[in-house]
Order: structure tokens, then sequence, then C-alpha cells
């Protein structure tokens, strides 16, 4: 079993920041080599590289710590998908902010209870939306999204009667091939 750790600084500037992770991480028994390390603002999963190696480094009785919710996920519904991944790995998290420990039924019912209320509000979230939506369409205020291949048919049927492949005109409107078969079918 190890126990890892993860330590994340949105911009180069926060040192303090992540050395005061690093400390609460090595507390919570994780050392030097077992700390992953990123000073990145993005959030998104693919640019997180240390990351994505801690997740690959996980097997069976690992422990993942993270000092925060906030280091780990945008989201407690983007936490949940890190925990799914985590558990396939036969892995563990600690959040130490939030005295989560998901090896324990304690932590695993707070983790769960979190989840729900995550998962609760983005569907009533959903649901306003929903009937904003209506409520717009019915008041002639709501019109969707702006087609955006659509609007390209006229130089997509131009182009393809020059004599251009379906990928080239695709690449010249800016648009995926598939809207291109869809204007084609459309037109005929």
């Amino acid at each position: 079993m190890t126990v890892y750790g993860y330590a994340r600084t949105s911009t180069v500037e926060q040192v303090a920041g992540l050395a005061d992770q690093i400390a609460k991480l090595k507390g919570a028994g994780c050392t030097d080599q077992s700390i992953y390390r990123e000073q990145i603002s993005s959030v998104k999963m693919e640019d997180r590289v240390e990351f994505a190696k801690v997740l690959r480094a996980l097997t069976k009785g690992d422990v993942l710590v993270f000092s925060s919710l906030s280091r780990a996920a945008r989201s407690m519904v983007h936490m949940v998908e890190i925990e799914a991944a985590v558990a396939r790995a036969g892995a563990t998290i600690r959040i130490l902010e939030l005295a989560i420990d998901t090896a324990t039924p304690s932590g695993r019912l707070t983790f769960n209870l979190f989840a729900s209320i995550a998962q609760f509000e983005r569907e009533n979230m959903l649901e306003r939306q929903k009937v904003g939506i209506a409520a717009a369409k019915q008041r002639g205020a709501y019109t969707g999204r702006a087609p955006t291949a659509q609007a390209k048919s006229t130089k997509v049927l131009a182009l393809i009667a020059k004599g251009l492949t379906k990928q080239e005109v695709a690449d010249a409107c800016s648009i995926g091939i598939a809207s291109v078969y869809r204007i084609l079918k459309a037109s005929s």
C-alpha cells in the first residue's frame, strides 16, 4: 500500500500554497516521492499531466490524498468521476479539509452525501433551465442555438459543385464532415 498525494496551485506565483499543501500531505503519510505536484491553472483533465500520472500509479489498497476538494476537482460531480476512477484501481481517497476517507464506512457515507447533494443541485438547475427555456419560447424570446453548419449550406453546395471532396469542403467551411453529408442529403 502506498499513500500518494496530489498538490496543485493555479499559478507559479502560489509557491507558498503549494508548500502548505505538501506539508499537509506529508502529515497524512505521503513521502516526497509519492507526492505529485502541478502548477497549472487549467482544470481540464487532459492538461493535468501529473494528475494523470498519479491515477495510473494507483493499485489495489493505495490511498490518494488531497489537502482540499478544490485541489482535486472543480465540483463535487467532477470529484465523483475522479473517485470512480480511483475505485476502479482498487484505491481510496482521503480529502483532508473535509475529513473524508472513502476507506471507512463513515467516509463513504459522507462522500456519497456530498455527491448526492451535488447531483440533486445539478438536476434542479437543469429543471429550472427547462422551465426558463419553455417560458422564453412562449414569449417568443428564445429561438435556440443558431445552426452553424446549415447556415453554410450554400457554400457547401457550391464547393461540392466545383468538385472538392467532402472532407475538403468540411475543412474549407470549418464544419464536420457529417454536416456536409446532412446538407447534401437535405438538398437532394
